[in-house]
């Protein structure tokens, strides 16, 4: 009975390692990036270089990899911290002949009116951002 006991801790015990192993459950952070909706997605050449961008949460990623097992994801834009709560009320991303535009906005909460934090960016390369 003891033994019993022992094997079931010791399974029990490398359950989670396995399921880290293998890859239990999706990264929810993954999951949103490419479930983007498209009008927050962009994907094609700057500067020469091929680029994928998506908005989330007012944070713009810049994303690296052919598939979602390889992808790597990196914050090049956020909006300004802020002392108290907020959510994200505005985001935006638009495409011009002079590179990407994105438009981010933090709304304190149970403040009226918008925002808190962010404002409109644009960049050339996908990297170097500017506040217009």
């Amino acid at each position: 009975m003891r033994q019993r006991i022992r094997m079931t801790g010791l399974v029990l015990a490398m359950c989670p390692l396995a399921a880290c192993e293998y890859g239990s459950e999706p990264d929810s952070l993954k999951t949103a990036l490419l479930d983007a909706p498209p009008e927050l997605v962009f994907k094609g050449p700057l500067a020469g270089q091929s680029v994928h961008l998506v908005v989330h949460d007012c944070a713009v990623y810049r994303i690296e990899g052919q598939s979602a097992k390889d992808m790597a994801w990196t914050v090049v834009l956020e909006t300004e911290p802020y002392p108290f709560f907020t959510h994200c009320a505005r985001q935006s991303l638009s495409k011009g002949e002079d590179g990407v535009t994105v438009e981010l906005g933090k709304m304190a909460f149970g403040a009226g009116g918008c925002c808190a934090t962010g404002g409109t960016y644009r960049t050339t390369d996908g990297r170097g951002w500017k506040k217009l």
